[in-house]
């Protein structure tokens, strides 16, 4: 098969690694790619940018594409899914309808509230004046969520009504989001664990992954501003049997019976980012692809050929489909550059010794020239598998002194 995989990110890197280990995979047409899928075996960079969706369905007629995997969530909102079935050609996503459940907070609330999924409370706002005369009259600390695509920093958590007027001026006055905040939703601050849970849908059945945990802050003890993620642990140790029957019942379960009532297709993936409360698992958001860096995680543990679960998904064969997963913990510490997620430097030369190779997924890295240089915040992962998390966090950071570029940063109390 030849796959067209859209993306340029470390979850890209890890989504092509893992799809090329299926005997049917032959060619991964990357679309951009990055400097880590450049060097993988069986993967070919091309020079398209992911929402050039024209191009995209030109290249996969001529080059006799079988599959486009789409790996971020923008293409997906704008509709690249519905326009490559509309060619005949087979795409693993949601289509544009289902992708506002990521695309519009406001639509993902309205869905959750109206299939009773459990999630915080909430309002939306488009009105500056009101949101903050609703501010004045509520209890700290609270939430405000740019309703759009922001790149991953669009919440705020506000501990007091000054902050909550800061947030609501920066996403609604300021339009620091350029238009994605213009609409916000207020919703009630949930106090716990948080837990990424990725699944696969064929909009009849879905089958859930295996859980992850994020560490979004910069700095070691979940301090400092909020990142795209500084590293993951998987499974989840706050997701246990009884946590995870909770999540199925009133979060997963409730969630495909609305995409069947909405008619949905979707035929992908979808993410769920939740909060275990001491009353419970509640739903903070979904997310239509993979999340990044729980990919990362979360595949590396994948015993099943990523392939044919994907193909079970477009067939809609998840009924008769059991994914399996090595009895093991994975640790994933992203190295980022130097001052991220401020200003950074980029160009820099990434080396990577060989024997840690087969341990790292790039995410901001490129090829110039041959070398292999940085080129975003947050670098690359490097993973750590093991039969204990203890054991997952020694291999991880083992491998972080074969990994050098000049001012890499990483948490040292990722899994702790």
């Amino acid at each position: 098969m030849k796959i067209l995989l859209i993306g340029s990110g470390g979850r890209e890197h890890a989504i092509a690694r893992k799809i090329a280990e299926s005997p049917k995979c032959e060619t991964i047409y990357c679309v951009p790619g990055n400097g880590g899928t450049a060097f993988e075996p069986k993967c070919k960079n091309i020079d398209i940018k992911i929402n050039e969706s024209s191009k995209i369905v030109d290249f996969c007629k001529q080059n006799l594409v079988d599959l486009v995997v789409v790996g971020p969530e923008e293409p997906l909102i704008n509709g690249i899914v519905d326009i490559c079935n509309a060619k005949g050609i087979k795409a693993f996503g949601p289509s544009k309808n289902a992708a506002m459940l990521e695309g519009s907070k406001t639509f993902s609330k309205e869905f959750m509230k109206k299939y009773g999924v459990k999630t915080a409370k909430y309002e939306s706002f488009t009105d500056y004046s009101d949101a903050l005369s609703y501010l004045e009259k509520s209890e700290f600390p609270i939430v405000i969520k740019a309703d759009g695509l922001a790149a991953g920093k669009g919440v705020y958590i506000c501990e007091d009504f000054n902050s909550a007027k800061i947030a609501l001026e920066e996403c609604m006055v300021n339009d620091v989001f350029k238009g994605a905040g213009k609409k916000v939703v207020i919703e009630e601050f949930l106090q716990g664990v948080e837990a990424s849970i990725l699944s696969i849908t064929d909009g009849k059945t879905i089958i859930p992954f295996v859980s992850a945990k994020d560490h979004k802050q910069i700095f070691d003890g979940g301090k400092g501003p909020n990142t795209g993620g500084m590293g993951v642990v998987s499974p989840n140790p706050y997701v246990t049997q009884e946590v995870f029957n909770d999540f199925c019942k009133n979060i997963m379960g409730k969630t495909l019976e609305g995409i069947k009532e909405e008619n949905f297709e979707y035929k992908g993936i979808i993410f769920f980012g939740v909060m275990i409360t001491a009353k419970g698992c509640y739903l903070l958001e979904y997310n239509v692809r993979m999340g990044d860096p729980e990919t990362q995680s979360v595949l590396s543990l994948m015993e099943s050929d990523f392939l044919e679960l994907i193909e079970a998904s477009l067939d809609e064969k998840l009924n008769k489909t059991e994914v399996k997963w090595r009895n093991m913990y994975s640790c994933n510490v992203v190295l980022a550059s130097s001052g991220y997620p401020g200003s950074f430097k980029k160009g820099l030369e990434i080396d990577i010794k060989e024997e840690a190779k087969s341990n790292v997924l790039i995410a901001g890295g490129v090829l110039e020239n041959g070398i292999l240089v940085t080129s975003g915040g947050r670098v690359l992962s490097v993973i750590g598998l093991g039969k204990t998390l203890e054991e997952a966090r020694r291999v991880a950071y083992n491998n972080i002194s074969n990994v050098n570029f000049e001012g890499k940063y990483f948490r040292n109390d990722i899994g702790l």
